[in-house]
């Protein structure tokens, strides 16, 4: 057996529809079209959205603002607990450590969250904290630095500091 040599069975195959082969057949006299018009044509019908030359739909609908979600920023998430038990000993996690651990794809940005609990003070850089991520870190006697997702401002915050 080739792959040439592959075919569907006879009752799987779709008998095609031959239009405009006498009456008796069903689809004879005007082959399916109907009487006249627009779609009885040659080359006839109309576009998607047309209706009959009334104001269509999308025109009469008010027009208000502009989404560019070519600009979205899309950030990876990580849990409080997931993220103690990727980094037992670790007291210092750096957003290196973050992608080297393959907890999020290298160089997006990281939002860690407040699911799970805290045991030990533990120093967290990342892109953002939830409120309750930040609090339950601080409450644990850790510290939190929050990094700027693209280049444009991160140098001016240093340069005022």
């Amino acid at each position: 057996m080739r792959l040439n040599e592959l075919y569907p069975f006879p009752e799987e195959r779709k008998t095609r529809k031959r239009v405009g082969r006498g009456d008796g057949s069903g689809f004879g006299h005007t082959a399916g079209k109907g009487h006249k018009g627009q779609n009885a044509r040659a080359g006839g019908g109309v576009k998607a959205g047309f209706e009959g030359g009334q104001m269509p739909l999308q025109r009469r609908l008010p027009k208000r603002g502009f989404k560019n979600f070519d600009f979205k920023v899309t950030f990876e998430v990580i849990n409080l607990d997931r993220l103690e038990a990727s980094f037992e000993g670790k007291t210092e996690i750096t957003l290196d450590d973050i992608y080297s651990r393959g907890l999020c794809s290298y160089g997006a940005p990281v939002k860690i969250l407040g699911g799970g609990s805290v045991s030990k003070a533990l120093t967290v850089e990342a892109h953002r904290f939830t409120q309750s991520a930040k609090a339950k870190i601080e409450a644990a006697g850790g510290k939190v630095t929050e990094l700027c997702e693209c280049d444009c401002c991160c140098a001016d915050k240093a340069e005022k500091e």
